[in-house]
């Protein structure tokens, strides 16, 4: 009988692109930290342990910016011209920048994602929600990915920003396309002629919308946008907003589907903790927080050490990448106990699936909200889901990124009404 855990003595093979890493990176994840978790392999140091990618998360000296040079270089590589939109928009975003631009641009993005803010979505995610299940259901049984936590953050994000009604069914496949831009390696010339001509689009559309609310303003995330000024009267330009808006989909569409999905499915395989979270929905935060710790939508992200450092007896040295393993940080056993079991009572305060530090996730709380509030509304509305028997019902694992781990399909069937 196999466990699915490498043996103490089967040598380290770290292969994300495998498929078996795709299924399940969790045993790997476990072998590395076990035995050599700080890992030199495909050109890179590998992090597994929380302590050291947690460390790393918090030392500023290790650059976020690895993706705009990597889109540039694989530009350059393949011959593509003229993607300067396209690395304005990854030098111009939280996510990719180091200091002094990430602070000025925290300075002006972080008053618009308040509390207040989020507590103003609240009823639009819960309606949204509604509405999505009203459609989706239908003979006992849906798809809760492609019916329910994809076009959710979709939903939520085009009401928001207030895009036109005949534009947001198209903003899912503008953002799929886009997101290519989060794994630069992984793009062919016709990938990156594509996304760059997508950028274009957006962002071509992005203007006539904030040349709209310029003109009138309101309470959407646009106008908050353009009305967002530091002390000193820094604003933001045009063209920084219409990056903000795009980014908002790139790193908030897929994550929160995601975290979504993986949340239902550990439900639905946890019977136990499931009927736990009926009779005291109060624990729906804890549900998400679990899942952010045991199986979260951001497995992987990247840095680049500008100095000579030393990390678990090993020297990396200035100019080196490093991939730090956030999916594998939840289950280290000297954090938490009893990794590999999904707990709705455990404390989760320590999980690392949002970063750390100056480049913690900026959009995490609205993730939270939604997969909260969605929680809610299928216990509310459908009942009891459980898995459909048979390979029929068995659930399909994305394969087109290998950064997050996330669902492309989760069919269920609604058992009672719990």
């Amino acid at each position: 009988m196999t466990t699915g855990v490498p043996t103490a003595a089967a040598p380290v093979r770290f292969n994300p692109f495998s498929a078996e890493f795709r299924r399940d990176p969790y045993p790997m994840y476990r072998r590395l930290r076990e035995h050599h978790p700080v890992h030199r392999t495909l050109g890179m140091w590998v992090l597994t342990r929380h302590a050291d990618v947690r460390a790393v998360l918090r030392d500023r000296t290790f650059s976020a910016g690895l993706i705009p040079r990597q889109i540039a270089r694989q530009a350059d590589r393949l011959g593509v011209a003229d993607t300067r939109r396209l690395q304005r928009l990854s030098v111009s975003s939280l996510v990719f920048t180091d200091e002094p631009d990430h602070r000025r641009l925290r300075a002006l993005v972080n008053p618009v994602f308040t509390a207040k803010t989020l507590d103003a979505l609240r009823p639009r995610i819960a309606a949204a929600a509604d509405d999505l299940l009203a459609r989706a259901h239908a003979d006992g049984g849906f798809d809760a990915i492609g019916d329910f936590a994809a076009p959710l953050p979709l939903a939520v994000l085009g009401d928001w920003l207030g895009l036109p009604a005949d534009v947001r069914p198209l903003v899912g496949g503008w953002t799929h396309d886009i997101r290519f831009i989060l794994e630069p390696g992984l793009m062919r010339a016709e990938d990156l002629t594509r996304v760059r001509a997508v950028l274009d689009g957006f962002h071509a559309m992005l203007a006539d919308v904030i040349a709209e609310r310029r003109a009138r303003p309101g309470e959407d995330l646009i106008s908050r946008l353009l009305a967002a000024r530091t002390g000193g009267g820094d604003r933001l330009d045009d063209e920084e907003i219409a990056f903000v808006c795009v980014m908002c989909f790139v790193a908030g569409v897929e994550t929160t589907a995601s975290l979504l999905g993986n949340t239902v499915l550990a439900l639905a395989g946890h019977p136990d903790q499931d009927v736990l979270l009926r009779r005291r929905p109060e624990l729906a935060a804890a549900a998400v927080g679990e899942t952010l710790r045991l199986d979260p939508p951001l497995q992987l992200t990247k840095r680049l050490a500008t100095r000579d450092v030393e990390i678990g007896g090993e020297r990396i040295g200035a100019g080196d990448e490093v991939l730090l393993c956030l999916g594998a940080t939840g289950r280290d056993p000297a954090v938490f106990d009893r990794p590999d079991e999904f707990d709705l009572t455990r404390d989760t305060r320590d999980h690392l699936a949002f970063g750390h530090g100056m480049h913690g996730c900026l959009g995490g709380a609205l993730a939270r909200a939604q997969v909260e509030i969605a929680l809610g509304r299928l216990h509310q509305r459908l009942g009891v889901l459980a898995p459909i028997p048979g390979p029929d019902g068995d659930p399909v694992w994305q394969r087109h990124s290998f950064i997050i781990r996330g669902l492309s399909r989760l069919p269920l069937t609604v058992r009672g009404t719990g």
